[in-house]
């Protein structure tokens, strides 16, 4: 007998200029504002980035990210952002974008997505965003998580294992592994 494989919460996607990303959406118990602070505050992304990001919010503003014991400290610079529905930053070769929409006062839809410099690092990436958006996830229902932090206990691996199941492009070197 088979173990399970997880859910997926990803979406590989070719976007309408030809760039590949993935893509991941959620809806939270929280207003917008709430929201952006979990998406643009360095101490409410400490809990579920997979680096410590400190970032200067205006078009050109430099992000820093440091702290990710996989990856050298590096900078990135903000693409667009728009308080409390836009933030997009390019981060290495990728370029993520968060949209935040409110459903109502109290509930608001997240659309993450990573546009990826090559295709090949599509289950790699969604396998990292279904580990650290599950600790956002936690973090917003007020729970507590070692999220991209917990080492080998993430469950990255059996992730990146569904992701190769379900045919999505792969074959991109695993920083820490690799």
């Amino acid at each position: 007998m088979s173990a399970e494989r997880p859910a997926l919460t990803g979406t590989y996607l070719t976007l309408d200029d030809g760039r590949p990303a993935v893509r991941f959406s959620r809806t939270y118990d929280h207003p917008v504002d709430r929201v952006w602070q979990f998406v643009t505050d360095p101490e409410e992304l400490a809990g579920w980035f997979p680096s410590r990001a400190e970032i200067e919010l205006s078009p050109g503003g430099t992000i820093r990210f440091s702290g990710d014991p996989n990856m050298p400290d590096s900078t990135g610079r903000v693409l667009a952002v728009d308080p409390p529905r836009h933030l997009s930053f390019a981060w290495g070769g990728d370029e993520l974008h968060f949209d935040l929409e409110a459903f109502d006062e109290k509930r608001t839809h997240l659309t993450l997505t990573d546009v990826l410099a090559a295709e090949d690092t599509a289950a790699r990436n969604g396998a990292g965003w279904e580990v650290c958006l599950a600790a956002l996830d936690a973090k917003a229902r007020g729970e507590r998580s070692p999220g991209p932090h917990a080492g080998g206990a993430a469950p990255w691996r059996e992730v990146y294992g569904a992701y190769l199941a379900a045919g999505v492009p792969s074959g991109a070197p695993v920083p820490g592994i690799d």
